[in-house]
């Protein structure tokens, strides 16, 4: 029987600017807190043709008037410049562990311990109804590689409280990442019976997400939304995909959430 695995996304986007407010101290001014939940389906495990059902918490904080356009797979954020084109800063990620108890066609393979990964971001809004996102994260603990994510979203409102948005994602990792996700070691072989298997670095995967977003209030917010992934270049040559998973990666789920502000004035 799988694991149940709960993750909470504690996503923080804040704007450092020269305004008053900030001038007055970090926690001046008026703040934002986001909380609810998503239920959703998804593969096991990266290239897994398995799937699981878990629960992931929302939990968002931001200062300010919160940013034109936002993803579920943005990572958590704190924006150091921000502009009505560009925002820019830090950018963080929790990683879960992975072990034979996540998937049983994982058995014989090595614990990938959990951790996390740093970095920076930078969000572009082309126009009033694109934004491009660029992550860039280097891994601790979990793994020792650099992972990217680019990803364009077109949005437009189709009733006062309804907006749809959709555009394509690509991922890339060095080798750093891919081995500790796709390689197969000699002794991992001998043990899982998996071919033996050493990725190099290069895109991981491309593919395309959309959601449909419901403003209930101006407090409540509903979501359904799906992504599909084919996994591509080292992930998808790897043994563990070839032999006992998949590259089509499907994702899809609901979520709700409840806003208020909080003021440190």
């Amino acid at each position: 029987m799988h694991r149940l695995r709960i993750i909470a996304l504690l996503s923080a986007s804040v704007a450092v600017s020269s305004s008053p407010a900030f001038a007055d101290g970090l926690f001046s001014g008026n703040w934002y807190v986001t909380l609810g939940g998503a239920g959703i389906s998804a593969p096991t495990f990266e290239g897994s043709k398995n799937r699981k059902l878990f629960f992931q918490p929302i939990i968002s904080v931001g200062r300010g008037g919160a940013p034109r356009f936002s993803s579920r797979n943005d990572n958590p954020s704190f924006a150091i410049y921000n502009t009505d084109v560009l925002r820019a800063g830090v950018v963080g990620k929790f990683v879960p562990s992975r072990d034979a108890g996540t998937d049983d066609a994982l058995r014989g393979l090595s614990e990938v311990k959990w951790g996390g990964e740093l970095g920076g971001f930078a969000d572009v809004y082309v126009t009033d109804w694109m934004r491009g996102r660029a992550e860039v994260r280097q891994g601790i603990r979990a793994h020792d590689g650099l992972v990217a994510d680019i990803a364009v979203d077109a949005f437009t409102d189709i009733a006062p409280d309804l907006r749809v948005s959709a555009g394509p994602r690509m991922t890339f990792a060095t080798s750093g990442y891919t081995n500790a996700y796709y390689g197969v070691d000699a002794a991992e072989s001998a043990a899982s019976g998996l071919s033996q298997y050493n990725p190099d670095g290069g895109v991981t995967s491309y593919g395309a997400g959309g959601a449909i977003t419901w403003n209930a209030t101006d407090k409540i917010t509903m979501s359904a939304f799906t992504e599909y992934k084919r996994l591509a270049g080292p992930a998808a040559d790897s043994s563990l995909v070839q032999e006992r998973g998949t590259k089509n990666q499907l994702m899809f789920g609901v979520s709700a959430s409840y806003k208020f502000g909080v003021s440190f004035n």
